[in-house]
């Protein structure tokens, strides 16, 4: 007999059909048993009684997160028993049950909630509760949501390296690998240049890249493994183009998700996001202004969210836009507004109180780009095939770059954005902690 999935259960009512999954929960009542069996598609009662003898012993036995077959007769269920959902109605009562894979005691119940570094050690089992496959089905739409709406604005996207010759930031703590003839090579700590190399081929171009990170951070908003949602657009006036598509492509996402996962947020009470006709934007001087804040080259983490809380007042939006930092505080090839020097045409998007992107225009021109290297005391050498792109004729660009684990602890207002990483790697952690 072919394996029916759970959500195809209620167009069998009357059939005999076979299911297969994991018990999530055994209820014993009387002579009965009752098992909460789920698949990828969700989970349906199942009953076993005295009239199934053998399947009623194997029953006996059955405990959370072992895998079975079951084949019965799909039935309603009674009208004071039926709960929410689309698997609420039914119920299988069992035939035969066998069991395909049985599991060792539990540490702790799948659904119970533990301290977040109890669930990072035992991922392989936690993932496994609903709120582990809630955020990882929602982020799986972000990323599908993020490349539809480029690929419908004519991006092209392509795969980026990870193994890089040079450091692609020109200053980040990069990881280094032991590479062929006795040579170093380095995790990538960004795709920035292999996208701006892309648009002499492509005009726009996108990537959803790992990137690594290898600053010491112990923070719930960075991770030392992480991914990126890069995209790179040629001939652009200025950042307010990039700045532009972004906005678009932002409100496409938060559309999606929201129609799609309207059950995915109710249960992390988190609201659909303000995404207003056009997202506020602020220089950074004048943030500072509206705070009160020094005269800084960055905003804090404080500041952050006190302006995020400012634009959701004034502008009825979660996200707010921030401009013209200085420039050298900025990446080398980030671009400088000659009408605003010395500050950049670079940004940063804030959603709900975090940093979540960051872009600029790019210097496009090679004797200008080779000239900020050496400013910054970078061996414009060591980036000689990167250059090449410049060498050989780019147009005026720019582009940007989100982090996926970041927009999804916003949508769903996690505290840490390490539950947003379905295996996150930091300064104590690759897989099992660092520290035991």
């Amino acid at each position: 007999m072919t394996r029916t999935l759970n959500k195809n259960l209620p167009e069998n009512l009357g059939q005999t059909v076979k299911i297969a999954g994991w018990v999530e929960v055994r209820r014993d009542h009387g002579k009965l048993i009752f098992l909460d069996v789920r698949d990828r598609s969700g989970t349906v009662q199942v009953v076993i009684t005295p009239k199934a003898t053998e399947a009623l012993e194997t029953a006996k036995q059955l405990r959370a997160q072992w895998v079975v077959e079951v084949e019965g007769e799909v039935k309603a269920r009674p009208e004071n028993m039926r709960t929410d959902g689309p698997l609420g109605s039914i119920e299988v009562v069992v035939q035969t049950v066998n069991v395909l894979s049985e599991a060792q005691e539990l540490p702790f119940e799948v659904e119970t909630d533990v301290n977040i570094d109890t669930r990072l050690d035992y991922l392989p089992l936690t993932l496994r509760s609903q709120r582990g496959r809630d955020i990882f089905t929602l982020q799986a739409t972000i990323v599908n949501a993020y490349g539809e709406a480029l690929r419908k604005r004519e991006f092209v996207e392509y795969q980026s390296p990870v193994l890089v010759g040079s450091d692609a930031e020109g200053g980040a703590a990069a990881f280094t690998v032991d590479y062929y003839y006795d040579q170093k090579a380095y995790l990538a700590t960004s795709p920035q240049l292999y996208k701006q190399i892309m648009v002499g081929p492509f005009e726009r171009a996108f990537t959803i890249a790992k990137v690594f990170r290898g600053e010491k951070h112990a923070t719930t908003r960075h991770l030392s493994e992480l991914t990126q949602m890069d995209f790179e657009m040629g001939f652009v006036n200025d950042h307010l183009d990039v700045m532009n598509v972004l906005e678009e492509v932002v409100r496409d996402v938060v559309r999606i998700v929201c129609e799609r996962h309207a059950d995915i947020l109710s249960r992390f009470n988190a609201e659909n996001p303000l995404t207003p006709e056009k997202f506020p934007i602020l220089k950074l001087s004048e943030v500072q202004k509206i705070l009160g804040a020094s005269d800084a080259p960055d905003l804090e983490p404080e500041q952050e969210r006190s302006i995020c809380e400012w634009a959701k007042r004034e502008h009825a939006s979660d996200f707010v836009f921030v401009t013209h930092f200085p420039t050298k505080k900025r990446a080398f090839y980030t671009y400088e507004d000659p009408s605003e020097a010395p500050y950049s045409r670079g940004f940063d998007l804030l959603f709900r109180g975090l940093e979540i992107n960051s872009g600029s225009q790019r210097i496009h021109d090679y004797d200008m780009l080779v000239a900020r290297m050496e400013e910054r005391g970078l061996d414009p050498e060591k980036f000689s095939f990167y250059l090449q792109a410049f060498k050989y004729g780019l147009p005026p660009h720019g582009g940007c770059s989100t982090g996926l684990e970041r927009f999804t602890a916003r949508m769903l207002e996690l505290p840490n954005v390490k539950e947003a990483s379905a295996f996150p790697r930091d300064m104590t952690r690759v897989d099992a902690r660092l520290s035991e």
